[in-house]
């Protein structure tokens, strides 16, 4: 019998317009964007819907955004019967969607988790400023060779992986300096270097202060033990009690995502079809490079929510 692993994305994922037409057609998919709008107090409804770009950009709005645009787009998958409450096996998320994940499988409510994303995205949108950094995309090469890049521009600043996607990408983060001084020598690593829009280094000794400044949001946040396994970006193993959990939040803040870890243990712990719900297919693209045996489908539209 299929084993379903639901996967969520994180930040970058973000189009004007996403989650527009799921929420027009889904009276489930609209009250996600309602009760969001409450909670914030601001219309982050029609910066998803409209926009600008720049505002739904910015790291403190994408990440409250993508978080409720994957929920409401799961509540109308309920809704379509495209999903099943009792089918997801196990559940996991990039970065921010891992509390997506947290969330869904029962771990909180969607009011402290949309408040705890809130919060830090700003945080991590503070440190940036504080700490100017960047991410570069390396493709094409191994850790081996990823890491003899980052040693060979250390006096420029520390690098250090920040993403470990899929086989022959993995994301370097640190500072400005550092990243640029990257990207010219990528070539004589083997390597094809991405720099990426990002506001900061993420997921790296940069973002220490943002770690620091959650620590007391999710103390407060009243966790509770997953009711579906959700596989955590530090350590690819699953999240259990709440002091775990909190611990585990706190370290991917500074901590390198080890996607490709997460996705390869779900497949050896037996789940064969994935579905990534949220917007964009970032994931998806992922998942054909990590393993091509295993069945990969995304929902994140209304055209997505008709198709089996």
């Amino acid at each position: 019998m299929a084993k379903l692993a639901l996967i969520f994305p994180g930040q970058g994922a973000q189009l004007v317009g996403m989650g527009r037409d799921v929420a027009e057609r889904f009276a489930v998919a609209r009250e996600v964007y309602t009760q969001a709008d409450r909670i914030l107090g601001f219309p982050l409804s029609t910066l998803c819907f409209e926009g600008p770009a720049e505002r739904l950009n910015a790291t403190d709005i994408q990440q409250p955004a993508i978080f409720t645009t994957s929920v409401a787009i799961f509540r109308a998958a309920l809704e379509a019967g495209r999903l099943r409450p009792d089918q997801p096996a196990a559940m996991g998320g990039l970065s921010l969607g891992e509390y997506t994940a947290l969330h869904l499988a029962g771990a909180m409510s969607f009011a402290d988790a949309l408040r705890l994303v809130y919060r830090r995205g700003q945080l991590m949108q503070q440190a940036a400023e504080l700490s100017p950094g960047g991410m570069v995309s390396l493709l094409g090469g191994d850790e081996q060779q990823v890491l003899a890049l980052c040693q060979k521009v250390a006096e420029h600043g520390r690098l250090r992986p920040a993403n470990y996607n899929c086989p022959g990408q993995i994301v370097i983060s640190g500072p400005k300096a550092a990243c640029e001084a990257a990207v010219s020598l990528a070539g004589e690593f083997g390597l094809r270097a991405v720099p990426l829009a990002v506001a900061g280094g993420f997921h790296s000794e940069l973002m220490q202060s943002a770690a620091d400044g959650l620590r007391p949001a999710l103390d407060a946040c009243p966790f509770e033990t997953p009711k579906v396994p959700v596989i955590a970006n530090v350590t690819a193993e699953y999240h259990g009690q709440p002091p775990q959990i909190r611990s585990w939040l706190y370290q991917q803040v500074v901590g390198p995502v080890r996607w490709q870890a997460c996705v390869q243990r779900l497949i050896a712990d037996g789940c064969d079809q994935f579905c990534e719900v949220g917007p964009n297919r970032h994931l998806t693209g992922m998942m054909r490079k990590i393993d091509r045996t295993v069945a990969a489908s995304s929902i994140g539209t209304l055209a997505d929510l008709a198709s089996e």
